[in-house]
């Protein structure tokens, strides 16, 4: 029988400012479900990696489908529109509007409803996010665990098919973090498939299936998490340790 499609195949993707090699052939997929997270140190170019699957960069050279379509040269828009979701590691709402009015615009324009379709839309990604209580309150005066549900709700109006999430526990709280990934869990057995950058590691292996380690722009293990996180060049470069030290 022939294996299904993977729904996300980026094929050698390569993107340079300049001197500097932010995505050095990069290869891989993710099967439709899949919840995938990457890690890596600073500056080892995992945003740059999530940019070029949303569209906010372009690569060099290399392709980027999705669900069997070549996206490659499609705005970050339209991709959305085909299905993929994104997040950013700083949350950015628009202040001056309320929480159901941010997730409003994520379903009206992200994902093309009208608003008889949006409103009802708007209100379940809410229930979903834990948001529904903040509903009528302004994005601006949040605090940041909220504020970060909010960009989770935003991107998750827009139906996606595939959520990049960039980052999304950093500076937060320990028991911030665990219900985080609940939500997270939520959405992942709702059927999204997930691409997961975060420093929290325990936060990562707790909803993800595989682990992508990366480095200097350069795919460097990709497996289950207990075997990434054991490999000695990651120990290396992402926890610190001398891969000669390393007892095998």
């Amino acid at each position: 029988m022939k294996a299904p499609t993977p729904l996300l195949c980026v094929e050698a993707v390569t993107k340079r400012y300049g001197a500097l090699t932010v995505a050095d052939g990069i290869t891989f997929s993710v099967p439709a479900g899949q919840a995938l997270g990457i890690i890596g140190p600073n500056g080892a170019g995992k945003t740059t990696l999530l940019n070029l699957i949303g569209g906010d960069v372009k690569p060099d050279s290399g392709r980027i489908l999705f669900d069997g379509r070549d996206v490659t040269a499609l705005r970050p828009s339209a991709r959305c529109r085909a299905g993929i979701g994104r997040s950013y590691q700083i949350p950015h709402p628009f202040a001056g509007m309320t929480v159901y009015e941010n997730v409003l615009v994520g379903a009206a324009f992200g994902a093309g409803h009208a608003e008889a379709e949006a409103q009802p839309r708007a209100l379940d990604v809410l229930v979903r996010t834990g948001l529904i209580g903040q509903a009528n309150v302004l994005a601006g005066s949040l605090r940041l665990l909220d504020r970060k549900r909010l960009e989770l709700a935003r991107s998750l109006a827009t139906e996606p098919r595939l959520l990049l999430l960039d980052e999304i526990g950093g500076g937060l709280t320990e028991h911030e973090v665990h219900a985080l990934i609940e939500t997270i869990q939520s959405i992942r057995q709702s059927g999204v498939t997930i691409i997961w950058i975060e420093h929290i590691v325990h936060a990562l292996i707790a909803v993800v299936d595989r682990l992508l380690a990366i480095d200097f722009g350069r795919l460097l293990v990709d497996g289950r998490p207990d075997e990434v996180m054991s490999d000695p060049a990651v120990q290396a470069v992402y926890l610190g340790i001398d891969a000669d030290a390393v007892v095998t």
